[in-house]
């Protein structure tokens, strides 16, 4: 079979790069983009004349259309991949313009309701969509494409996802800094258009290899629910609650590191912190995901992240470490491995997610069962930004530090919810979901 496809293709070896992995990284570095909002928030809500605290919700919108658009639309990325594509290129390129538009229009109606819901939709809606389809639109066809290294090949192009805020931030900001008054419009404009090449291009490069659905038929022949419930229920509810309070304790640090930073006394370098934790949730993507290959159970990676997540969140908690750690080198490092670590898990929990669901229930329908999956990932958009925001607002107290107010008992505080959070996904890891069947055939081997 793998010999047919291989001649049908006209060399397996050399055509899984063109038709897969580079497609892949072109459509996941341009809609990766989207965690670049923290560079330009300030910007946006300065030019158009509201709160920051009004224009995030155009960033929260974003996540949470895109886990519903991923799973609304996850039956259409099943059916036509290059449907997905192409909508996936449109909505997001259209959504980052009609942004910039709104932010034109807002710089000239200061104020303007209609400008910030503008943004809204644009930024959050339209953009969402783009950003559900092009994100699962590659994934399938990796898997197919590197089937012995399903983890590997889905952690390149997730990792491209992660790594598009290191690569992208310094452009924007160059952007920002060289097009002078209303810079912050024309860089929406500009980006539509780059983005907009480059995921066209990954549309047209992106094909399934010849001939996969033969052995699949009977299984193509269900529907996701079916083939959902050909487990017991508890095992997907269980794979959906590990996936949404990973995100959800990710987001609830993530959305605080600036902050954390400065009260450990390293706000001179959050810029470079910032891209270093980008690296670690682009390594953690490709790393943990290609780690999982080599294990009998792709579930013992979740294990590994949700424990190394609680060891390192109990030493800041027990240690006071976002509290004491300035001045103080030992604690400093230490709140740098948390953060590290929890954009490591991060990470590696998105690119995971995909193979596990595909070792648990085929590849027959793993786009549509995937999508309903990241339902997690737009759900926990809006919990665990709010979540961390009204715990640092409701406890502890603000200070001034070089001129800016934090709140080191309040980030403190925050880390208490998320370890009594990752000790339940833990929990749910170990009780709710169960071992693939490869996983139970290897130790059935083992006994004998």
């Amino acid at each position: 079979m793998k010999e047919n496809v291989q001649n049908r293709q006209g060399g397996w070896r050399a055509n899984k790069w063109c038709r897969a992995a580079i497609p892949a990284l072109l459509l996941h570095c341009s809609i990766g983009t989207v965690y670049c909002w923290s560079i330009f928030s300030q910007e946006i809500a300065d030019y158009i004349g509201f709160s920051k605290g009004a224009t995030e919700w155009a960033f929260s919108f974003a996540i949470f259309f895109l886990g519903m658009s991923a799973a609304f639309l996850g039956n259409v990325v099943e059916k036509d991949i290059h449907k997905s594509s192409l909508i996936a290129a449109i909505c997001f390129a259209c959504g980052m313009a009609g942004t910039g538009f709104f932010i034109y229009y807002g710089g000239a109606h200061n104020g303007s309701m209609l400008a910030l819901i503008g943004i809204y939709v644009c930024y959050g809606f339209i953009m969402g969509i783009g950003l559900g389809t092009g994100y699962l639109s590659p994934v399938k066809t990796l898997m197919l494409w590197f089937e012995d290294r399903k983890g590997l090949a889905t952690g390149l192009a997730v990792a491209g996802f992660g790594a598009a805020k290191a690569i992208a931030s310094p452009i924007m900001q160059a952007l920002l800094d060289n097009l002078g008054d209303g810079g912050i419009y024309k860089m929406f404009w500009i980006l539509a258009v780059v983005y907009f090449i480059m995921m066209f291009v990954g549309h047209l490069l992106l094909a399934k290899p010849a001939g996969w659905h033969e052995p699949q038929k009977k299984e193509k022949g269900q529907d996701m629910f079916t083939v959902i419930k050909s487990k017991p229920i508890t095992n997907y509810i269980g794979i959906w609650l590990m996936f949404y309070i990973n995100i959800t304790c990710g987001l609830a640090l993530i959305s605080q590191e600036k902050m954390i930073v400065k009260c450990i006394g390293l706000g001179s370098v959050v810029g470079i912190i910032s891209t270093v934790s980008a690296i670690f949730n682009a390594g953690g993507r490709l790393g943990f995901s290609a780690w999982a290959d080599t294990m009998k159970d792709r579930n013992t990676i979740y294990k590994i992240i949700f424990t190394l997540s609680i060891i390192f969140t109990a030493i800041i908690i027990v240690t006071g470490g976002i509290a004491n750690g300035e001045g103080n080198m030992v604690l400093t490092v230490l709140v740098l491995c948390l953060i590290f670590v929890v954009n490591a898990g991060y990470g590696g929990g998105f690119s995971n997610v995909p193979t596990l669901l595909s070792d648990h229930y085929g590849m027959g329908n793993i786009s549509a069962i995937h999508g309903l999956t990241l339902s997690a990932w737009g759900i926990a958009g809006l919990t665990g930004n709010q979540l961390a925001t009204w715990i640092v607002n409701h406890f502890g107290e603000w200070i001034d530090h070089d001129g800016t107010s934090v709140n080191p008992t309040g980030y403190q505080t925050v880390l208490y919810a998320t370890i009594v959070l990752y000790i339940i996904a833990l929990i749910i890891c170990l009780l709710l979901v169960r071992p693939t069947d490869k996983a139970l055939e290897a130790k059935k081997a083992k006994r004998k």
